[in-house]
């Protein structure tokens, strides 16, 4: 991909002021996109990106800010849909109430967004969606059910969404990172006991034995919002170390 493969298209960001979203907001801005961040709080030092405060579980909050990106910008060609929130516990130990917050955020929140963004994508040449997923949706992982549940959602979504709108000229795909270097990994092995360990075990669990890079994953997601993707469609990404298709054999000691 070229430094100026996005010139000239406009990309929203949701939940682009943190992690994987600052860092796929900073990719698609350097190789030429104008970008837009929706996200509860702007990100830091960051001029360039264009920013909205939006709550994604809030139908009203959404639709304002896509108007507003269309208002600045003209239209948009590129949906990068990464908000969402995180959960621990096995199906016994969240609460009605956390499963319907988190599912709120995580789902409907794409839902909403792409809702939001369809009728302008529609009049873009270069139109694409990429919705963030996780290697929790196509591997079983102890403690996160209700995270699982809804990345699970979200794979059969994407896959759903390309069908209903390859014929658009829509592409829809996904990104499944494995664990990675981002501020809410770093606050989860924060609150534990020995927060070393933890994230040695961790970067153990991925066979190339380290937590993924945001950048990595954010130029995962710039692969698949470019126009040079333009046939792949309904295709989930993992960007996990090997996590969810490798099984090693246990290092030699």
């Amino acid at each position: 991909m070229s430094n100026d493969e996005f010139d000239g298209l406009v990309a929203v960001v949701t939940g682009g002021s943190s992690g994987i979203g600052l860092a796929t907001s900073r990719m698609l801005r350097e190789r030429g996109a104008g970008v837009a961040v929706l996200d509860l709080q702007p990100p830091t030092d960051e001029p360039d990106l264009f920013f909205v405060q939006t709550d994604v579980s809030d139908d009203g909050s959404v639709r304002s800010a896509i108007s507003a990106v269309v208002s600045a910008f003209g239209g948009i060609d590129i949906v990068v849909n990464n908000a969402g929130i995180g959960a621990q516990g096995t199906v016994e130990d969240n609460s009605d109430e956390e499963w319907v917050h988190l599912l709120d955020v995580n789902v409907l929140g794409v839902v909403r967004v792409s809702r939001a963004a369809l009728p302008h994508l529609r009049r873009s040449s270069s139109a694409s969606i990429v919705n963030m997923c996780s290697v929790v949706a196509t591997a079983g992982v102890p403690s996160r059910a209700l995270y699982s549940a809804s990345k699970g959602a979200i794979l059969s979504l994407t896959l759903a969404m390309a069908a209903d709108h390859v014929r658009e000229g829509i592409r829809v795909n996904a990104v499944n990172p494995g664990t990675a270097d981002t501020p809410w990994i770093a606050r989860l092995l924060d609150a534990t006991d020995a927060p070393a360990q933890e994230r040695a075990a961790l970067e153990a669990r991925q066979p190339h034995g380290r937590l993924v890079a945001p950048e990595e994953v954010a130029a995962a997601a710039a692969y698949l919002a470019s126009p040079s993707s333009g046939s792949t469609t309904g295709t989930s990404l993992a960007v996990d170390g090997g996590m969810a298709g490798l099984r090693l054999r246990p290092k030699s000691t």
